[in-house]
């Protein structure tokens, strides 16, 4: 069902609001637990969403030197998520040493290990800052394929990207590389802060494996109804 392929973001401030909006969609089998939530809670949420059997995207985006990535990692590992993020421009080294830290932090906790999906390019960011702010001397498609090809050759499970380059990433990285797509807009919502989107329906199309929508369904004025009509829209 595609259904199980929509992720949903906790991008609230306490766990009291995070209960709350699980409570109110019921029927959403994939959460995202990010920066901010994750820093107010701790692990307590993971373990409030794994006992009700959900499956859980940790996207803690780590990024620092090799040795602490893989400390974070070997840790984030043991809480028996789903889905882990590192950022590709850690290199090529820390990602390797990422790999190995997940392996071993899952196996000593008893845990099934994390996919490991390496951020390409974040999606608020456009061409033009790639160029200018960022000095990068590269197509943003291309960065963000070269983002990806790197993180396969460590041995990570797939990447993020926006839904524009998934196309591409897809066709080169084979079927079995994962492409999270954050991004995504019904064309009933608004795209905020997000530069590169497609809908829902176009995203699958492409070959994403998994979408990460929040605003249009959590923002909405009646967050079932908005998840109902995504639901409906990819299927």
């Amino acid at each position: 069902m595609f259904s199980d392929k929509i992720i949903v973001p906790l991008d609230v401030p306490t766990i009291e609001d995070a209960v709350a909006l699980v409570d109110k969609l019921p029927e959403v089998h994939f959460w995202k637990v990010g920066l901010e939530l994750f820093t107010s809670t701790g692990p307590q949420i993971l373990d409030i969403l794994k006992s009700r059997q959900k499956r859980i995207f940790l996207d803690l985006k780590f990024h620092d030197i090799p040795n602490t990535v893989a400390g974070a990692c070997r840790v984030a590992a043991r809480y028996g998520v789903d889905l882990l993020t590192v950022h590709a421009t850690n290199g090529r080294d820390a990602l390797l040493q990422a790999t190995e830290a997940v392996e071993e932090g899952a196996y000593k906790a008893g845990v099934q290990r994390p996919k490991l999906i390496a951020i390409t390019l974040l999606t608020s960011i456009t061409s033009r800052q790639l160029a200018f702010e960022l000095r990068i001397p590269l197509e943003l498609n291309e960065y963000a394929l070269q983002m990806a090809l790197m993180a396969k050759e460590a041995g990570l499970d797939g990447a993020v990207c926006s839904p524009q380059e998934v196309a591409q990433l897809r066709s080169t990285c084979g079927d079995h590389f994962l492409l999270v797509c954050p991004g995504v807009r019904p064309d009933w919502a608004e795209k905020g802060d997000q530069q590169r989107t497609f809908t829902p329906a176009k995203a699958f199309q492409a070959g994403a494996s998994f979408l990460v929508i929040g605003r249009p369904i959590t923002a909405a004025k009646e967050p079932a109804l908005a998840w109902k009509l995504i639901c409906d829209e990819v299927a």
